[in-house]
């Protein structure tokens, strides 16, 4: 039980580690994925263009929401933003920092997923196929319009009797592929180019102001976490002394019965402590309005000692 309750721990004060290593697992994920998908082109003109891009972009978006789902630290965003003004001010760069970090990691997997399909080529020519200009390629020269469309839509398909031995297919595919892979190259470049200027050029802003920001984005994190802490502390307390005075109140049947109850004073005070003189479920639920509307000042000298 103390192991588990070790690595619970470290989860909770490495969040932001925990986050880096899941992002890496799904962009991993997504391209065993990719590359266990069955990848089939219906080769039909008014179906190819909806498939292809269809492969291409919607597993992103489920993965990007997956990301989001994953990250803890979206939710207490989405908490800190919502929330009232109460006692405590609302911070927005801090809140732009979260979300800048949330996104930055949810992106990971879809980004990975998107350039691998186009490193790929067959999500692109099937989806383009069918709108390539057919005057660049010899092979449809005497075709008609109706048939070219059709050509053109099969040209994904290597099994296709009509294209099994037609000279322009595989030029179309090649031509596709090596657009795909360009774009592909060109994303994954444009990326690292944009990552290497954040990190070289970070320095050159005012560190002082993400060093705040990244800091009260931590603590709100952490100040949720010990608060769901606390409050699970406190109901089982609260359960206990509750379930305690049920069974006080039926002494007189447990006797009867021949059952032991625990001394009176046995962990009374340390409970009463803990439990800070809330008795009843009315006062619990003030206490919680009064946590959410008017969140106390980020200033522990105005607490005073008990």
């Amino acid at each position: 039980m103390d192991r588990f309750r070790m690595i619970f721990q470290y989860f909770q004060s490495n969040s932001e580690s925990v986050m880096n290593g899941i992002c890496g697992l799904l962009a991993l994920a997504s391209v065993k994925m990719y590359t266990s998908f069955d990848f089939s082109c219906p080769c039909l003109p008014q179906y190819n263009m909806a498939y292809g891009l269809g492969v291409m972009f919607v597993p992103p978006i489920i993965l990007f929401l997956c990301g989001l789902i994953l990250n803890r630290q979206s939710l207490v965003m989405l908490e800190e933003w919502r929330r009232p003004q109460g006692r405590r001010k609302k911070d927005l760069a801090v809140i732009r920092y979260m979300c800048s970090s949330i996104t930055q990691r949810a992106m990971v997997a879809p980004v990975v997923w998107i350039i691998v399909t186009l490193l790929d080529g067959k999500c692109l020519i099937c989806a383009f196929s069918g709108s390539m200009d057919p005057e660049k390629f010899v092979g449809f020269a005497n075709v008609s319009t109706v048939q070219v469309q059709q050509l053109l839509a099969k040209v994904p398909c290597k099994d296709e009797e009509l294209l099994r031995n037609h000279t322009s297919r595989k030029a179309v595919s090649r031509y596709l592929r090596c657009w795909s892979q360009a774009l592909g190259w060109s994303i994954l470049l444009i990326l690292i180019i944009a990552a290497f200027l954040a990190r070289w050029l970070r320095p050159c802003f005012n560190q002082a102001t993400l060093l705040q920001a990244r800091h009260w984005s931590n603590y709100i994190d952490i100040e949720q976490k010990i608060f769901e802490e606390t409050c699970c502390e406190h109901s089982r307390l609260f359960a206990h002394k509750c379930i305690l005075h049920f069974f006080e109140s039926m002494r007189q049947e447990i006797k009867l019965h021949s059952f032991s109850l625990p001394g009176e004073g046995e962990g009374a005070e340390g409970e009463e402590d803990l439990l800070w003189g809330i008795t009843d479920q009315d006062q619990v639920n003030k206490l919680l309005k009064t946590w959410y509307y008017e969140k106390p000042p980020l200033d522990v000298s105005q607490a005073s000692p008990r």
